[in-house]
């Protein structure tokens, strides 16, 4: 063995970062991190989304600029420290890798399979799910002690939080070099346990969940029951235009996650957040949801 393997990874040791999806999540992420200096490759099956991904970068970056977070100069050299491939095992020669695909535990287990052959002794692996078990997907690997749950909030260019997630075979210089980098990155980590949903989204999606039960049962409609949680609990957004933002689908997504793996009823997802689903109407990025995005001003659905 090498020193650097008996040692495990430091946070000075990891100096590129490979990316599994090239979505919100990919290409926030990417951008977080080629700002901070780490070098990035990041992968997805579409060229399409990995020019959208690019173009999205772009944007942000610039933004930033204009409000003068960022210099021109950081925001050159974080576009020349990202670089993209159709490859998936392209990644393997990374320092560590962050999977940020799509919210299915089968998706994921595959991309991990795929991986491992191709990767180093010390690559760290992680998952940015946000609420699979950590433990299970680790288990699919060859080195679940290298393997963790790097959970990014939305938007991660604005968003400082960062839950770790140890799996139960995660050991200590793993997650040293992970909570290294959220330093780095100059956010804050939080640590959880790997219990479905782990911190946040146990908290916030049984919310969403109780928004969508109280539109249908028709306590209030859509700009009532936002406002009500804007004006009255003081949230920034309400919890149906959020759930809009994140995604219906991965709404509930993380929903059956939490039902399944509780065995409670209190969190079955409710059936109106099933039938947008099943319409296709997953919010935004659709550009329609409990809002409809495609007129000058969003107006609600319902």
């Amino acid at each position: 063995m090498t020193p650097n393997s008996q040692a495990g990874h430091t946070g000075m040791d990891i100096q590129t970062i490979g990316i599994v999806g090239a979505g919100q999540m990919g290409n926030g992420i990417a951008h977080v991190m080629a700002v901070a200096g780490y070098d990035v490759t990041m992968t997805d099956v579409s060229q399409d989304a990995l020019d959208a991904a690019m173009a999205t970068m772009r944007r942000n970056l610039e933004r930033q600029v204009s409000r003068e977070k960022i210099s021109q100069a950081d925001m050159d050299g974080a576009l020349d420290r990202v670089k993209t491939t159709l490859t998936l095992t392209d990644l393997g020669k990374n320092d560590l890798i962050i999977e940020a695909a799509t919210e299915r535990e089968t998706v994921k287990q595959a991309i991990f399979e795929d991986l491992v052959p191709h990767l180093g002794p010390d690559t760290i692996l992680t998952s940015n799910t946000s609420s699979i078990s950590i433990t299970r997907l680790a288990s699919r690997t060859d080195r679940p002690e290298k393997f963790m749950g790097f959970h990014f909030m939305n938007p991660v260019p604005v968003m400082s939080l960062v839950e770790l997630i140890r799996g139960i075979a995660t050991d200590a210089p793993t997650y040293d070099a992970c909570l290294a980098v959220v330093q780095k990155l100059g956010k804050t980590a939080a640590s959880a346990e790997d219990f479905p949903g782990f911190i946040v989204n146990r908290i916030l999606m049984p919310m969403i969940n109780e928004a969508v039960y109280t539109l249908y049962e028709g306590v209030g409609n859509v700009r009532s029951i936002d406002q009500s949680m804007k004006l009255g609990a003081n949230h920034p957004m309400g919890p149906l235009e959020l759930a809009d933002f994140i995604g219906l689908d991965t709404c509930l997504a993380i929903m059956n996650v939490l039902h399944d793996g509780l065995a409670d009823t209190k969190y079955r997802p409710c059936p109106l957040l099933t039938k947008y689903v099943e319409a296709g109407w997953l919010g935004r990025k659709v550009g329609r949801g409990f809002y409809d995005y495609r007129g000058d001003e969003p107006q609600p659905t319902r």
